[in-house]
């Protein structure tokens, strides 16, 4: 079933959803577009290639990259040059099987083992520190785990893909709360139909892609929830309008509180104001430069460079703001 989901959510080509999007749609007055720079990878296991890329995460000039189907991390500068990769002796009992989301902190890696159903935790140097959590739906358990971010005080929040939920934990593992309701899908405020992914603004506030719902969910510092958007009502409809998505599969959100989607079946990434307020869009389907085929992530570096994980065509891609 895990099996099953996974390919469901992360984009085989027999899976259709419809009329796709074909074409940007202009910025808004005030909206600060962005340009293509540049791409790398291609598909295959060596230094520098990939077999479905599902997460990214910036740590000063370098760029994590979860090489999911490769069970490894590649880690590159800022420039696309290939600079070590992690975890890829076969057998081993720390093997990563899936990674599935990134985030660093404190000079550590943290990574979401989907098909382990944990988070392993690894020196920025590929070094293994601890492992935390474990299958199930019990309290600090999981199925599945997406997307991950990390508090400022070390905290950890993880989408729980196949529990329906998003879980707070403290740094050891320990079970804090959670939002939505384990194994149950709904289209209300604070439940979910699939959480992908997880971030969290300066100012506190934390942002769910909603994959399923095609919506971010955004709640409060204290955790109650705030607002959402997506569609008409941000209720469980798709569509290919600008600030409508189909199926988010990443968010990241940038140093002034601006929030990044991946719209993974819309072959583009989004970009509005923390309040939802749409801004700006770039990319299109195809597999030319600057062109997408189902981008799953996105990540940020210095609020001027934008990385997205261009899964179907197994590379990496990077935008500019435009001056």
């Amino acid at each position: 079933m895990k099996h099953k989901l996974m390919i469901a959510l992360w984009g085989v080509a027999l899976l259709t959803c419809g009329p796709l999007f074909n074409g940007a749609v202009a910025a808004p007055s005030g909206g600060a577009g962005y340009e293509f720079a540049l791409a790398w990878g291609g598909k295959g296991s060596g230094p520098g290639q990939f077999n479905n890329v599902t997460a990214l995460a910036v740590a000063g000039q370098e760029l994590f990259v979860a090489d999911a189907r490769n069970s490894r991390i590649q880690v590159f500068d800022l420039a696309g040059k290939f600079k070590r990769q992690f975890d890829v002796e076969p057998g081993k009992k720390t093997k990563l099987s899936r990674p599935m989301g990134l985030a660093v902190y404190g000079g550590e890696l943290y990574v979401t083992d989907y098909l382990n159903d944990r988070i392993a935790v690894f020196g920025l140097d590929g070094t293994l520190a601890r492992t935390l959590g474990g299958p199930g739906s019990g309290p600090g358990e999981f199925n599945s785990p997406g997307g991950i971010a990390v508090t400022p005080a070390g905290g950890l929040i993880v989408a729980d893909f196949n529990n329906q939920r998003v879980q707070e934990l403290r740094a050891d593992g320990t079970f804090v709360r959670q939002w939505g309701e384990t194994g149950h899908k709904g289209i209300t405020a604070g439940k979910f139909n699939y959480p992908t992914d997880v971030a969290l603004s300066p100012d506190g506030f934390l942002f769910v892609g909603d994959g399923f719902n095609d919506r971010i969910q955004a709640f409060s510092p204290n955790g109650e929830f705030s607002h959402k958007w997506g569609g008409l009502l941000a209720m469980n409809l798709s569509g290919s309008a600008a600030g409508w998505f189909k199926m988010v599969s990443g968010i990241a959100v940038d140093k002034k509180g601006n929030v990044f989607v991946a719209d993974f079946y819309n072959h583009r990434v989004q970009k509005f104001s923390s309040d939802g307020t749409f801004l700006t869009l770039f990319g299109e389907k195809g597999t030319g430069p600057g062109r997408f085929n189902l981008p799953k992530a996105v990540a940020v570096a210095d609020g001027v460079a934008v990385f997205v994980a261009d899964f179907g065509n197994n590379r990496i891609q990077k935008w500019l703001a435009k001056k």
